[in-house]
């Protein structure tokens, strides 16, 4: 195959391997270093945070509106036995992701209700009988996440939290059995190349849909599907170049295709309802299965999966929660300390659960520290005060407002420059068809 030929195949092997690879790497991550305030843990066991996050979280676009509990899931060993408290109408979420990065399961308020339930987490191709007529979520890939998010409304409320993470359970459906863990990419292949042997022995390992199987015959050339040892420890200078040119091109596909649109409307907030519609194989329970909920071209699918793995990698479907970013005020200029703004809602976003403002500063997207403690701000935020007519008025600024009623809305901003988002967590029909839209962010 000639070089050209070559580099670009790597490059669509890159757009398309690239969620699995962040997704495991980060599924190691987890097990070994934790997730902020939540621990790090085994697999087949949950892991709980303990506070609601803040400026020491040293992760991008952090939530401050939940508690998360985690369990990276590897069944291997068998079916797992997951028990769920009841919640009492307090919204949460359980959130099931695959190994290649698809939302195929949602536990939780919207999707299952609030109250105790007990659920059966089978491995791809199990054929058991589930005890006790158990409902069974069956994960398409043998290692899979849960990530669960509960609702708190402060450090008031982190003991109720607690009380439900205690609840929150794992275990083998028939103890005994053994985790097998992710397979681990050959030492000796160069640095330049690791990413293309842990796609290789990954995707054999936790092998995607049929339909995506013959889509990966297309990179037998760049030794994906190999068996045996890697074809990458001392590989030939011309090969390896042509393939680390293709990862470059895959790359800088990736990034371009993760900014905002060049023609969106100035003043207006960015995004995408449909940034996680790529699975289009696995609908377990809490998803929604309609075509407005899948994205049609498969080819297509795999830019955005990639794109949403980059962004927001565990992030949920939009009919569970809606994230919407800005970095421009009304007039097109950028979002910066040294000014001031409002966000003025004449109408609140709609919502069956809640919905936040949450203040992240640029380039890292990592919370804001501030005199006052407030990170986010929301239905929930105690004291706002709200104009005659029932506008809300928040006030983004670097000082604190000498005005007390602006000082109650006060959302405080970095010193350079800053990007908030708006989350809304169980978005009504308004949201999701569009004709509800936030305001702009007016410079004062």
């Amino acid at each position: 195959m000639i070089e050209p030929a070559l580099e670009a195949l790597a490059a669509d092997a890159y757009i398309y391997g690239y969620p699995m690879v962040f997704d495991l790497s980060m599924v190691e991550r987890f097990n070994r270093e934790g997730m902020g305030s939540v621990a790090a843990a085994p697999f087949n066991r949950f892991s709980h945070g303990s506070k609601l996050a803040d400026a020491k979280d040293g992760y991008a676009c952090v939530n401050n509106d939940t508690v998360h509990s985690v369990a990276q899931l590897d069944l291997s060993e068998g079916p797992q036995v997951l028990h769920v408290p009841g919640t009492a109408g307090a919204y949460y979420v359980l959130q099931f992701v695959d190994a290649w990065s698809n939302n195929f399961a949602y536990i939780g308020r919207r999707a299952t209700g609030t109250t105790e339930q007990t659920w059966l987490i089978a491995p791809p191709g199990w054929h058991g009988t589930a005890p006790d007529g158990l409902p069974v979520i069956v994960a398409p890939t043998r290692v899979a996440s849960i990530i669960g998010r509960y609702a708190c409304d402060g450090p008031d409320d982190l003991p109720r939290v607690r009380a439900l993470q205690e609840q929150l359970s794992l275990r083998p459906l028939e103890p005994g059995g053994v985790v097998a863990g992710l397979p681990q990419p050959d030492a000796a292949v160069p640095s330049e190349l690791a990413f293309f042997e842990k796609l290789r022995i990954w995707s054999a390992a936790f092998p995607p849909a049929e339909p995506d199987r013959e889509y990966q015959q297309r990179f037998a050339p760049l030794g994906l599907l190999d068996e045996g040892p890697s074809p990458y420890r001392a590989a030939a200078a011309d090969w390896t170049a042509a393939l680390v040119k293709g990862l470059a091109a895959g790359k800088q596909r990736i990034e371009e295709a993760t900014r905002p649109p060049e023609n969106q409307p100035v003043g207006d907030w960015n995004a995408n309802l449909h940034l996680f519609d790529y699975n289009l194989d696995f609908f377990g329970p809490g998803t929604l299965e309609d075509p407005e909920w899948r994205i049609a071209d498969r080819r297509a699918a795999y830019l955005t999966r990639a794109v949403a793995a980059r962004a927001g990698l565990w992030g949920n479907h939009a009919y569970e929660a809606v994230y919407l970013s800005s970095h421009a005020d009304a007039e097109g200029r950028q979002l910066n300390g040294a000014g001031v703004y409002t966000l003025r809602f004449e109408q609140t976003p709609p919502v069956d659960a809640f919905w936040s403002v949450t203040m992240y500063a640029m380039p890292e997207f990592y919370l804001v520290e501030n005199p006052i403690g407030r990170y986010s701000i929301g239905d929930r935020t105690p004291g706002l005060v709200r104009g005659e007519d029932g506008s809300l008025t928040i006030v983004m600024q670097r000082e604190r407002p000498a005005d007390p009623a602006e000082a109650a809305n006060w959302l405080p901003t970095p010193e350079g420059d800053f990007r908030p988002m708006v989350r809304l967590y169980q978005p009504r029909a308004a949201v999701l068809e569009g004709s509800y839209r936030l305001p702009p962010i007016e410079p004062r």
